[in-house]
């Protein structure tokens, strides 16, 4: 202790100069976005990213509705959306296309974006690289010989993803899509409850994905509410296609689309 004493007295002004270094340092690796991970090599490596949002300063939202079972109250949504003049994405899995194939035609028919959310709606970041592509392109094949529509838009089920299943989702040709906005109409809560979630969510803003149920109990009860109260927010209501950008974008460590 005694020598190390010693080195401190005879060597302060060396440690003074070194002591900020290490603190900046210090700082500058505890701020390393969470989408860098560290590989075997102990690089930093980018994590791949959906899209969360896009950013724009033009106030648009997109609404989004998964489908993946039952049908009942896609008609009732369908007249509200149409009544208030808004386009949507619905991304559907391969056995509710199949089910329900009435129900894809008349989505595409009314003008909204048709979106791939898996043939079985499994945990896709557990599959490897062909299991994926083959939940990719069973509903996509399904909805091409359906209608010829030719989707581009994926949704993974449960928003569980890795780097392999947005690699893999890009080499179908699909933009990987998640949402900054849930409107937890799933949990059952009631429409009120949604609607509150959706219009007072701390990450609406422009650009937001806001993400529905097509199923869920209380969807059809809150959506009129939901569109009028961000219409009078001042947001424009657009399908998916419409809201990122398709070409030259770079993803930031928050998962917002921006253009480079």
């Amino acid at each position: 202790m005694r020598g190390l004493a010693e080195y401190f007295r005879k060597h302060r002004s060396r440690v003074f100069i070194f002591l900020p270094v290490v603190l900046v340092i210090a700082g500058v690796l505890a701020y390393v976005p969470y989408h860098t991970i560290t590989s075997a090599s102990g690089k930093l490596t980018k994590r791949e990213l959906p899209i969360y949002c896009v950013g724009t300063d033009e106030k648009k939202v997109a609404l989004s509705f998964d489908a993946a079972w039952g049908n009942e109250d896609t008609q009732t949504l369908l007249d509200i959306l149409a009544r208030y003049d808004v386009h949507v994405t619905f991304f559907m899995t391969g056995g509710w296309i199949e089910s329900y194939p009435d129900d894809v035609k008349a989505i595409l028919a009314a003008g909204h974006d048709l979106g791939n959310h898996s043939e079985n709606h499994k945990q896709m970041s557990k599959l490897g690289h062909e299991e994926c592509i083959e939940e990719l392109m069973g509903p996509h094949k399904k909805v091409e010989e359906l209608t010829g529509y030719n989707m581009c838009l994926f949704r993974p089920p449960y928003g569980d993803y890795n780097d392999n299943l947005i690699k893999s989702a890009e080499s179908c040709g699909y933009y990987t899509i998640q949402w900054s906005v849930d409107s937890l109409d799933w949990k059952d809560y009631g429409a009120d409850n949604i609607v509150s979630t959706v219009l007072n969510h701390k990450n609406l803003g422009n650009g937001a994905v806001i993400l529905m149920h097509n199923g869920a109990k209380y969807t059809k009860d809150a959506l009129e509410r939901v569109i009028v109260g961000l219409k009078e927010q001042g947001y424009t209501i657009v399908p998916i296609s419409e809201l990122i950008i398709t070409d030259n974008y770079t993803i930031d460590h928050t998962g917002k689309q921006i253009a480079d």
